[in-house]
């Protein structure tokens, strides 16, 4: 039928089929851009053997496929056209018709004999190549977030004497290799693969580390009692923690480049697995997303509580207090930044530093109500009795207050 597309929609994003006019009309239809190219070997990569290509004749051959990130506004049109989803594969589904170039909201589930929805098999291979695609863009934007914040991290690398960290710029260069030749051979044969497969485990020993580094520069912190030394430990941590920020952003962009690769090899190798294995793997990057979320979030938490401490001693440490708290937001800032990257949810991290001039007002409006009750004692008793300040905090109080009393007009106050 004319203008018939398909939709396939999971977690990440959502893969729009069809000839390839269609699908640039149903996607400027919606205003749904930017869209990602699949390419012209999508189509091989999709569909399991060349019958079934051969099947779907000369029509399939015209097809075009673009995936678009699933944001706000695309996932509103999976609801919108209502795909059903499968228990099984955790995709929603579904073919929308129309004619005289126009796409009608109608949705049919798995009737055309060239539908995609027909072939379990061409189904899996379409949901590994979404995965595939949504992972290979989220490196893409950790490579943007390096860039942005000018670290190479294998500068870094290189400036720890750790053999754990050793071990990762040699896996990442076998990784980047093999993902140069996947994308010229279009599959990952056991040669290719018995270079990587050993890659995970100096990955993950590479993150343990690093999360273990931020947790010990927050104790470094927390041990901190003087607001000085405090001033000097907070100011100082601001490096080391983008730096291990940029090796666990290393870390979770040569997984997803592993995972990328191991798809390419179980439906080359094993294909009536890749469905299960594409799931598993997608719940083993939640779960070092998870781990890595709840470690981050923990450092800015005590960051804050630094934050926090110094910020009650503003008036005794004037400067060494707001300096502190801007640190302390410096680094939930790139932490905010880092999540971003690895779409991780961040909350708002960020403590505003106190001015010198809002806590002397603070102080200053706590005497004014103090002096003013003074006075209402004083007319009825005959006088009012001022307590010499305890405290430097003290003494600045009554010094604001009596200030202010004189420019109200010189009202009666204390000793005068």
């Amino acid at each position: 039928m004319d203008n018939e597309i398909q939709l396939i929609s999971d977690d990440d994003g959502l893969m729009v089929m069809g000839r390839a006019a269609d699908v640039d009309r149903f996607l400027v239809s919606e205003g749904l851009s930017p869209s990602q190219d699949l390419g012209s070997h999508w189509l091989k990569s999709v569909f399991d053997a060349g019958a079934a290509v051969a099947q779907a004749g000369s029509e399939l051959a015209e097809n075009s496929g673009r995936w678009v990130k699933l944001t706000p506004k695309s996932a509103q049109l999976v609801r919108k056209y209502g795909l059903r989803e499968s228990s099984k594969t955790g995709l929603g589904t579904g073919v929308l018709k129309g004619q005289k170039g126009q796409i009608k909201g109608f949705v049919e589930f798995a009737k055309a004999p060239r539908s995609l929805m027909t072939n379990p098999t061409a189904l899996a291979n379409a949901a590994k190549l979404m995965s595939q695609v949504a992972m290979q863009q989220s490196m893409e934007e950790i490579s943007d977030y390096l860039a942005t914040i000018d670290a190479k991290v294998d500068d870094v690398l290189r400036a720890q004497k750790d053999t754990v960290l050793s071990r990762m710029i040699g896996v990442g260069f076998v990784i980047d290799e093999s993902m140069t030749i996947r994308e010229k051979r279009g599959r990952v044969d056991e040669i290719m693969w018995s270079k990587v497969q050993d890659a995970p485990t100096a990955i993950a020993e590479t993150q343990v580390y690093a999360l273990r580094q931020l947790d010990a520069i927050a104790d470094r912190m927390e041990r901190q009692s003087k607001i000085g030394d405090l001033a000097t430990a907070v100011r100082e941590a601001e490096a080391p923690v983008r730096e291990w920020l940029v090796v666990l952003a290393r870390c979770f962009q040569l997984q997803d480049a592993i995972a990328v690769l191991e798809l390419d090899r179980v439906q080359d190798a094993s294909p009536d697995e890749l469905d299960a294995h594409r799931l598993g793997l997608k719940a083993a990057r939640q779960d070092r997303r998870d781990l890595i979320s709840r470690s981050t979030e923990r450092l800015v938490a005590r960051m804050n509580a630094v934050a926090g401490r110094a910020n009650a001693k503003v008036l005794l440490h004037p400067a060494k207090s707001p300096a502190v708290v801007q640190s302390s937001n410096q680094v939930a800032i790139g932490v905010h930044d880092f999540h971003e990257r690895l779409g991780i949810e961040s909350g708002g991290w960020s403590s505003d530093a106190r001015r010198w001039a809002d806590a002397a007002a603070e102080v200053r409006d706590k005497a004014l109500e103090t002096g003013a009750k003074g006075v209402d004692a004083a007319r009825s008793r005959g006088k009012v009795t001022l307590d010499r300040a305890g405290s430097a905090t003290g003494r600045l109080a009554v010094g604001i207050a009596e200030r202010a009393r004189r420019l109200r007009g010189g009202e009666p106050g204390g000793n005068e």
